[in-house]
């Protein structure tokens, strides 16, 4: 059942200071630069880290307050920091495989470094070319960096060297997710268990239980708080992802600060998108396969699309997926040994997460 844990500290504040944390380490070296050619690089850099959720840094702050908050505040604020320049390297490079104009209702880091290219005198039939290289360089730059601000976070020996291994799964496992999406990306296919295998490397681990576990290393967090996190974890890191779907298909760019015809274009090989193929009629299989893929698909043919995920009822099964790994996710916190402030703002997290509509 839920243990109770007294005189635990407020995270409200800590959330905040990730993000004095990350400019700070930014300004230090801005300041250490050994040319002006860096900037060029770090204002990007700084650009990408405003306007996400934070929830990487946000679950590994829960996971240290879950683990019992023991240690010094300021290095966990650190390390959940550092899990922000992960998740912008991983974005980044994301946004150079699926050839991606938007991120955060911005342009992606392969395309502003091409224009600042331009701007700068660059040969215009050059800049394509040099904003993928600058953003592969930048999202590399990002991940080292990522390992620097939590090797330098000021957390004791020993919980790092817990927390080492857990950050190698981490990596790995989102390595791993990535190299299957790219397998699938335009290949219709109605494989679900392929697409949920999918979400659960690319996604539900490394966006929820992977950061949970890490908080909860740092804060020597014995073996049945770890193993609470990933009951929890899992099914709403899936259920996220599975919103985040129906959004890329069926949300407003808007809200969701991306192209809403981005997955279809890439052909994303989604959960979504296969139950739709097991189901279609021949017709409809024809013009799925004629329409998804298409780098060139424009709103009309996309709302044909829609038309046939929702008749399908693709969609339909998509938010019952969601429903019921949620449930799972929120039953696990009943039995899960945090303290019950964590356990309830885990359980906000979790409606907040699954609940978007589009």
């Amino acid at each position: 059942m839920t243990e109770i844990l007294p005189a635990l500290p407020d995270l409200s504040p800590l959330h905040h200071e990730v993000g004095s944390a990350l400019t700070g380490f930014l300004d230090a070296k801005d300041r250490a630069a050994p040319g002006t050619e860096l900037l060029h690089l770090t204002s990007t850099l700084r650009r990408l880290l405003v306007g996400g959720k934070r929830l990487r840094s946000r679950l590994c702050l829960y996971g240290w307050q879950a683990g019992g908050a023991t240690g010094d505040p300021a290095a966990a604020v650190r390390a959940a920091a550092s899990l922000e320049l992960f998740q912008v390297f991983a974005l980044i490079h994301d946004d150079v495989m699926d050839d991606s104009d938007i991120r955060r209702g911005q342009p992606s880091a392969h395309r502003a470094l091409a224009m600042a290219y331009t701007d700068s005198g660059g040969r215009r039939d050059r800049a394509e070319a040099h904003g993928l290289g600058a953003a592969v360089l930048l999202g590399d730059l990002a991940l080292v960096w990522s390992d620097e601000l939590l090797e330098t976070a000021g957390a004791a020996p020993r919980r790092l060297a817990q927390v080492r291994p857990l950050l190698a799964k981490m990596r790995s496992e989102v390595m791993y997710g990535q190299l299957l999406d790219l397998q699938t990306t335009g290949r219709l296919s109605d494989d679900v268990e392929t697409a949920l295998h999918i979400i659960r490397y690319k996604t539900a681990k490394y966006t929820i239980e992977r950061p949970l576990h890490i908080g909860a290393a740092l804060a020597g967090a014995a073996q049945p708080v770890l193993e609470a996190c990933t009951a929890f974890g899992i099914p709403l890191g899936e259920a996220f992802q599975l919103r985040d779907d129906l959004l890329g298909v069926f949300g407003d760019s808007v809200d969701t600060g991306k192209s809403v015809l981005d997955d279809l274009r890439a052909g994303k090989g989604t959960v979504l998108m296969a139950l739709a193929v097991q189901r279609a009629s021949p017709a409809q299989l024809s013009t799925l396969r004629s329409l998804v893929g298409r780098s060139d698909l424009n709103e009309d043919q996309a709302h044909v699309v829609r038309t046939i995920l929702d008749s399908t009822g693709a969609r339909e099964s998509v938010e019952e997926m969601i429903a019921v790994r949620r449930t799972t996710a929120l039953a696990a916190l009943d039995e899960a040994p945090f303290p019950g402030v964590t356990t309830a703002s885990l359980r906000t997290l979790a409606d907040a997460a699954t609940a978007r509509q589009a």
